[in-house]
């Protein structure tokens, strides 16, 4: 297909789409994060002005897809109609109600240091077959898998598994799915899929529509999510509990506000009762109630203002974490900074971004204060699950720089490259506590510079879908776990039935 061609296929999709609004009666799914066509295609309709949604809170639940595009669309069909007519087919496939399945095969020669939005290979082979369910008000997943030397020693898994239901317009599930809170394409200072979803419990709103009260709606369309899980047995306090809550608004065309926290408190040997949980959400901790501190938090705020150029789009992008709090806001800071951009060349679209990151507290804007981020004195593992950080890629004390682009073929192939710049662990000191050698520590060891280059390429492969993946450094990265190759090599085959 040209672009013409998908861009009639787009009008005659937002015909559809703003005449018949179709019904969000089902309980899930929701667009997982690792789709980069997706989060392209949302992110250039709100851009656009075409998706009065917020686009930085991931999973998105499918309602919010169905009722935020809302008005007509077809003057705007050469700009958006690739992108609307892929959201068009995920929500039909996701959006049925009965079974389906999907199986994965993936294999790489090294598992990678360095992950972004995109999903990819996290052992050296992985199979899994993931079903699903979906009725009126409730869903489900079930999603066994089986991984070949796996970095964290455990081969037979559940991750992606969940069950889920709807109340009016609120989305309550339990189990282990990916999310991505925050803005960055490279990274997020408070919550990314770099690390395995750990299970939990969790809440969130089914459609982020702005509220009905007349004296609310200046914050226009909202999103809130919590969750509670709890971490592995094998960290220095085992089984410690962890809640992660956010909040995003956009209170005119374009912005996007979020604020999110996570709470890391309980486990062996510390308190984790009620007042527990009270004193870490009023912020009684960092020393306060001394051997009875709560726990360990994290919170951040961040900012996107997207808009068009032409039949473009392009948007300004910044988050900021705190580990400690002064005064009731975020102290000891870390930063992360962006733009991105589309294009149409070629008949094909893409998306490109520049991103910076600075993980080493305060060292952006004021002094730095080395081995903070990302580290506690009493929750010594840091804030890791299974040996990778639950945050950024890149993990504390980091200074990166990363280019990037997406290049989305009209026939549905994409290809993606991107090129980086690392200071890893600038101060070249490590606090961190390894309770089990059998975990592959993914914690950079020791004042590290490297360059990185990085390539991806997706097809229709056998009646399925096959990425390869390719990623190489100037030169071996030394972390926690061990020494990492220079080269990695993958590939990730999926079938639909």
């Amino acid at each position: 297909m040209t672009s013409k061609h998908w861009a009639l296929v787009g009008g005659a999709v937002a015909c559809l789409i703003v005449s018949a609004q179709p019904s969000t009666g089902v309980a899930a799914p929701w667009l997982e994060p690792g789709d980069n066509r997706a989060r392209f295609s949302m992110q250039k309709l709100a851009d656009r002005g075409h998706l009065d949604r917020t686009t930085s809170t991931w999973p998105v639940m499918m309602g919010t897809v169905h009722n935020g595009l809302g008005r007509e669309v077809a003057a705007d069909a050469p700009a958006i109609g690739s992108p609307l007519a892929y959201l068009k087919f995920e929500m039909d496939e996701q959006g049925k109600q009965g079974w389906r399945a999907e199986y994965e095969l993936g294999a790489t020669s090294e598992p990678t240091f360095v992950r972004g939005f995109q999903a990819g290979p996290r052992e050296a082979a992985e199979t899994s077959l993931n079903l699903q369910w979906q009725g009126e008000s409730w869903a489900f997943g079930i999603k066994p898998a089986f991984a070949a030397n796996p970095e964290d020693d455990e081969t037979l898994r559940l991750d992606g598994s969940y069950l889920a239901g709807t109340a009016g317009n609120w989305v309550f599930g339990a189990g282990a799915i990916d999310r991505w809170w925050g803005p960055g394409w490279q990274s997020s200072l408070i919550l990314s899929n770099n690390a395995r979803p750990m299970p939990s419990v969790w809440l969130n709103r089914k459609d982020a529509s702005e509220p009905e009260a007349d004296w609310l709606k200046w914050i226009g369309p909202w999103q809130f999510t919590v969750f509670a899980g709890q971490l592995e047995d094998e960290r220095a306090v085992p089984e410690a509990k962890m809640i992660g809550m956010r909040l995003t608004v956009r209170p005119f065309a374009g912005l996007d506000l979020g604020f999110s926290r996570a709470i890391m408190f309980g486990g062996e040997g510390r308190p984790e009762g009620g007042s527990t949980i009270w004193n870490s959400l009023i912020g009684r901790d960092n020393g306060q109630l001394e051997e009875n501190d709560p726990g360990n938090q994290l919170a951040s705020i961040d900012a996107r203002y997207g808009f068009g150029i032409g039949d473009q789009a392009m948007g300004v992008y910044g988050q900021m974490m705190g580990e400690d709090e002064a005064g009731a806001f975020p102290a000891r800071k870390s930063w992360l900074l962006g733009a991105d951009w589309t294009t149409q060349l070629l008949d094909s679209d893409q998306q490109w971004f520049v991103e910076y990151s600075n993980t080493l507290a305060d060292d952006f804007l004021g002094n730095a204060m080395p081995n903070i981020t990302y580290d506690h004195s009493r929750y010594r593992s840091g804030y890791r699950y299974k040996g990778r950080n639950m945050a950024s890629t890149f993990d504390g004390d980091a200074e990166t720089l990363t280019l990037g682009v997406f290049n989305f073929f009209p026939d549905g192939r994409n290809l993606s490259a991107s090129l980086g710049y690392l200071d890893l662990n600038k101060d070249g000191a490590n606090r961190t506590v390894i309770p089990d050698d059998d975990i592959f520590y993914n914690v950079p060891e020791g004042d590290q510079k490297a360059a990185i280059a990085s390539l991806g390429y997706g097809a229709r492969f056998l009646n399925g879908w096959l990425d390869l993946t390719a990623q190489a450094t100037d030169k071996k990265i030394e972390l926690l776990g061990g020494e990492k190759d220079q080269w990695s090599v993958g590939a990730a085959w999926r079938y639909r039935f």
